[in-house]
């Protein structure tokens, strides 16, 4: 939320929002209609991105600590059955 008629914080609202519509139209190019299924994705790639002026991510900001980093499943790479 910014205060109404603020120019500066508008500019940085309309940044925001082109990033992240830039965001949702690389993974939902093909299927338009699907792009709602990568909001939190989206979320996910913003609090976690480092910010210039902050010098560190949103996550930081709020939690002090770096952001979890998503662990990745490639099938038959874990020898144990029960895990994979």
């Amino acid at each position: 939320m910014s205060i109404a008629y603020h120019a500066k914080l508008d500019g940085q609202i309309e940044v925001l929002n082109r990033m992240l519509e830039m965001y949702l139209w690389c993974f939902s190019l093909e299927q338009p209609k699907i792009w709602a299924k990568f909001i939190l994705w989206a979320e996910y790639w913003y609090n976690t991105s480092y910010h210039g002026v902050a010098k560190c991510t949103p996550f930081e900001v709020v939690y002090g600590r770096a952001p979890p980093s998503l662990a990745r499943f490639i099938p038959g790479e874990i020898l144990v059955d029960a895990i994979a």
